[in-house]
Parts: structure tokens; sequence; C-alpha cells
């Protein structure tokens, strides 16, 4: 199969490049390089093109005789505040829709796009006596009295997390959020005009070798990490309890050639997929894994909050396992510890 692959020189990206090389598959790999992603001024791997996605000429010449598209690209992390808003429409949205221009001209009608768990926001809740419900936004009273779980509607008890399943509802809660519900959109729209096929794969904490170092954009994982190699202790937002399922880099690989091969037989339009170790972690717990692990200092639980900060959202594997025949191979014990001393991809 002929690939294009976007944001192939990126964390995730150079990892899916190498297993689909591996596997015999013919890929023709972008990245625009940009300097939030990368060191400025890194050097480009030789493999790659550098080309922006919202570069429709230049798509139109790396599309000649492509099968699928494995599209990765996109300004990562939550944005660190409102000012960010231009940033992810201007290359998320904006990009993704040049690509699914070109695509169409191309007459390429298969697409896996990275989409993400930030879809969801809040995560399931389920309330002793009423069940599934919604959960009150936080207040700021029980946030600053150390009082972090989300509490029933009707009855304002805490309420206990479930597993998000892709029919969860879609409530966006940062810019990044929104731009990646606009991906999932645009290519909806592209397949209903286009008769396309696209897998969208909602990753859960990815971490793995080679992740970018700490900056604002970082995940909590390579946050922590880089903590620990400054010889400082992670500081753990909250009380460290929030729950969420950490998925390591090759397994979100083999996602996605899973996904490349299985995109034609799907039906025409969007399909997501939870992608997940579906073994559940606290942000606490991944803290003293890593520090356990480093033989670094103990993480700290600072009770610090931020209003757009999500307490649980864990997910569902189930449908990736039944629609992909995809399962994680890496358990986060086996992942967390060889983690804790991998190399981080330089940012600065």
């Amino acid at each position: 199969m002929r690939v294009l692959l976007t944001g192939a020189a990126g964390f995730i990206g150079g990892h899916i490049a190498g297993l689909l090389r591996d596997e015999g598959h013919d890929v023709v790999a972008l990245d625009a390089m940009l300097d939030k992603a990368h060191l400025p001024g890194a050097e480009l791997p030789a493999d790659v093109h550098r080309a922006d996605v919202r570069d429709g000429p230049a798509l139109d010449g790396l599309l000649v005789g492509v099968d699928a598209v494995c599209h990765q690209s996109a300004m990562v992390g939550n944005g660190v505040d409102a000012q960010d808003l231009p940033g992810y429409a201007a290359h998320n949205d904006l990009g993704t829709a040049v690509l699914l221009a070109a695509m169409a001209r191309a007459g390429v009608d298969r697409l896996v796009l990275a989409s993400s768990m930030v879809v969801y926001g809040e995560g399931r809740y389920v309330c002793a006596e009423h069940g599934d419900v919604s959960p009150l936004p936080r207040s700021v009273a029980d946030l600053d009295v150390g009082v972090f779980d989300p509490r029933c509607p009707q009855c304002s008890e805490m309420l206990e997390w479930a597993l998000v399943d892709e029919a969860a509802p879609i409530r966006p809660r940062s810019s990044y959020a929104v731009s990646k519900v606009a991906q999932e959109q645009y290519a909806q729209a592209w397949a209903v005009l286009q008769g396309g096929r696209c897998v969208a794969l909602r990753y859960h904490n990815a971490y793995g070798p080679h992740m970018p170092a700490d900056t604002p954009y970082s995940g909590v994982a390579a946050v922590f990490r880089s903590a620990l190699e400054r010889g400082a202790a992670p500081q753990v937002f909250e009380d460290g309890g929030q729950m969420r399922d950490f998925v390591h880099v090759d397994d979100i690989a083999r996602a996605n050639l899973a996904a490349l091969q299985r995109v034609g037989r799907h039906d025409v339009g969007v399909t997501a997929y939870n992608i997940c170790s579906g073994q559940p972690r606290s942000i606490g717990q991944l803290a003293a894994a890593l520090a356990d692990a480093h033989g670094g200092q103990r993480p700290i639980a600072t009770g610090q909050h931020r209003a757009a900060d999500v307490r649980h959202v864990v997910a569902s594997p189930a449908a990736a396992v039944e629609g992909l025949g995809f399962t994680a191979a890496v358990s986060p014990e086996d992942g967390l510890r060889a983690f804790a001393d991998a190399p981080l991809r330089p940012t600065r």
C-alpha cells in the first residue's frame, strides 16, 4: 500500500512511519517541522518531505499514486490560553480541510485520522441514586477546599467515573479539543461528498521514547519525566486522583496499521475508535511509577487546579477490539518502566 503520512517526523508519526516501512508499505512522508514539536532549526529526516498540509499544490504532487492517507499532522497540546485559539484553527482545522480537498482531487477515498480523547471533555459518570448523568461543572468553592470529584446535577452527591465509549457526547473544553472535533467533522463532510471512508483514532494519553520534552504543549508523562531528569519532584495537580488511560506509542502505531488495513471495509463516513491500553491509572500513580523507575524524587500533589481541566476520562477499548482487531500489547507497568529512562525529543 502507498500511504501519505502527514506529521511523519513527529513523535507519533515517526513511530508509524517506521512500522509501516517494516511491514513493507510505501510511505510518502511529510512534515512542516513546527518549532513547538521540534527543536528550532532541527534537521529534516532524509526520508521526509518538508511540506505543510495547508499547501494544496504541494499535496497534489505528493498524492500521486497514493492509496490511503494517515493524517497525524497537528498542533498538539491543550492550548495555554484563549490566545492559542487562532493557531489551532489555522493548523488543525484549515490543514485538514486543505488535505481533504487535495484527496478529493486525487481520488483518494481512504483516511486514517489522528483524533483524541479530548473530544469527550469530561468522561462518563454514574450517580449511585440517579445512574448515568452529566456532571455539574466543578465549583471553585469545592476545588479550593480539595473536593475535586464532580457532583450529580440532581442530588449534588459525588459521582463515580465509568468507561467512556465512542457514542459518548462530544464536549470539547480547550482549543485543541475543538480543533479535533472539527477535524472529525470535516472528514465526515468529505466522506459524504466524495464517498470516502475515515477511521478516526481517538488516542488516549500517549507516551513513549522520543516524546517531546517539557513544554506547555507536552503530555503529562513528558512533563513528569522531564522534571525527574532535572532532579525535581513531579508536580501533580489537584490530589493526583484524576483517572486516565496511558497508551504506549508503539501501540498507537499498531492501531494505525490496523486502521489502514481495514478502513476500506468500513461504511462510508467516519468511524471513531478509542485507542487505549485498557488499564487505567491515576495521574498520581503515573507520577509515582515514573519516579520509582527513574530513582527520582517522589511526586508532590499541589492541590492546584485549572478551569479547563478534566477530572476523569477513561476509555472503553471494546470497539477497537471488534472493529480493528486492535488490543494494546504494552502494559503500563512495562511501558512506564522503560519510559522512565527513555530519550526525550528536545524542543528548546
